[in-house]
């Protein structure tokens, strides 16, 4: 009875140890989630607006006889794939323009606003001149229960929630499929909208076509969570009779 005591005794301080450092995979919770209820009459894909950090890339060209007439108003070509970045204050520091507020407008707000910089001035910079802009940084990002977390960028400007998925390896058998949380900023304020990807409205919801630096997020069902308490009190148990055991050893040796 002695050794028992003993063991118990050795065990038990140990144990409620381990209790204390080990730490559960955390759920992917967001509050104040916005209920996605709406329903469009036709689908439509939203307009893009430009948010800080885009990089863009912006190109001029003018119906000027003149060959080099647009060259000051592009970057080099060594410098072109880097594009335009929108700085914290929204802003893009155009060659010869200079400062171009671009935050919160579409590409064709902003062009056109590249344009009046263009034919404002008495006699016009350039005769007729167009701009075309791209993103050169559309990216989402997707969390939780699916193949391959992490960050996607996107050679096009379109993509939709399932598509987004599937890049990232589709959701796992453990994964909420109706109820994936959508985190967005919109007008410099965060909202969290919640899609189900199995109800006939999800190809109306605001949330199907995805913007750039949308973050995904697909979160365990009870039975992961179920599953992780029961691994995590598994390994408890185990590392307790490790300690049992290895405490029975060394009574052995020196009693």
């Amino acid at each position: 009875m002695k050794i028992f005591r003993f063991l118990f005794l050795v065990a038990l301080p140990v144990y409620l140890i381990s209790c204390g450092t080990q730490k559960k995979v955390p759920a992917y919770y967001l509050d104040k989630v916005i209920r996605d209820t709406t329903i469009n009459s036709n689908l439509k894909f939203p307009e893009l607006k430009i948010q800080k950090n885009d990089l863009l890339s912006i190109s001029v060209y003018s119906a000027s006889t003149n060959l080099t007439a647009d060259i000051p108003y592009n970057l080099p070509e060594a410098a072109a794939s880097t594009g335009f970045l929108v700085d914290a204050n929204g802003n893009i520091e155009y060659p010869r323009l200079g400062t171009i507020h671009a935050e919160g407008l579409t590409k064709l707000e902003l062009a056109d606003a590249i344009k009046k910089k263009f034919t404002d001035p008495e006699p016009d910079l350039l005769t007729n001149p167009s701009v075309i802009i791209r993103f050169l940084n559309y990216k989402i990002t997707v969390l939780g229960q699916v193949g391959r977390e992490g960050m996607v960028t996107l050679p096009g400007e379109r993509v939709t929630i399932l598509e987004a998925i599937g890049l990232a390896g589709g959701i796992t058998d453990y994964g909420k499929k109706d109820d994936v949380k959508i985190r967005r900023e919109r007008d410099g304020k965060i909202e969290i909208g919640s899609v189900d990807l199995s109800s006939d409205s999800l190809f109306y919801s605001p949330y199907y076509n995805l913007v750039q630096n949308d973050v995904i997020i697909v979160q365990p069902t009870k039975q992961k969570a179920k599953m992780t308490d029961q691994s995590l009190a598994m390994q408890r148990i185990g590392f307790a009779l490790s300690i049992v055991t290895t405490a029975a050893i060394i009574y052995n040796i020196f009693k």
